[in-house]
């Protein structure tokens, strides 16, 4: 892949935490600090999904989310103001962590140089096919003792 010389990616962790954690204060938790950096090795996500945004620039940056079905039906039940106990529906589940996606992604696009549209959420059972871009930042977080996963990846 040829990243022009105009594009600088963004690599640091620092403000991916500072947008999480202020994401999950104010949309989630409506308090800080239940969302932390995860500690140990990269986390197993049960029954993995994955919500992206790209922003479109001279390089496509890829903002993508990782979790497992369960942490995603409570953060739906979080966003919606849901009962505990309520059930998720699939388009209720996708507008959710959609949602998230978008607001992550459109906090890395004012981070990114000469950004352009930030595209639609797009919500699977299955990750991408990223064997064409570049991984600039993969962390994890860890909410209620699960784990969650934000990546950014330069697209061809």
């Amino acid at each position: 892949m040829t990243i022009p010389d105009t594009w600088e990616p963004l690599t640091d962790l620092d403000p991916i935490l500072t947008i999480a954690q202020d994401l999950f204060t104010t949309m989630v938790d409506g308090e800080p600090g239940h969302l932390y950096p995860w500690m140990g090795e990269e986390p197993t996500l049960d029954d993995a999904r994955y919500t992206w945004v790209d922003v479109s620039g001279p390089v496509v940056t890829r903002v993508m989310l990782m979790a497992g079905r369960e942490t995603g039906e409570h953060l739906t039940r979080a966003l919606l103001a849901m009962g505990e106990d309520e059930s998720v529906n699939d388009a209720d589940f996708a507008d959710a962590v959609g949602e998230l996606a978008n607001v992550v992604g459109g906090n890395v696009k004012s981070l990114v140089t000469n950004p352009g549209t930030l595209t639609l959420p797009v919500v699977t059972h299955e990750a991408p096919d990223m064997a064409g871009g570049t991984k600039l930042i993969e962390t994890y977080f860890g909410w209620k003792g699960a784990p969650l996963g934000v990546a950014l990846w330069a697209l061809a």
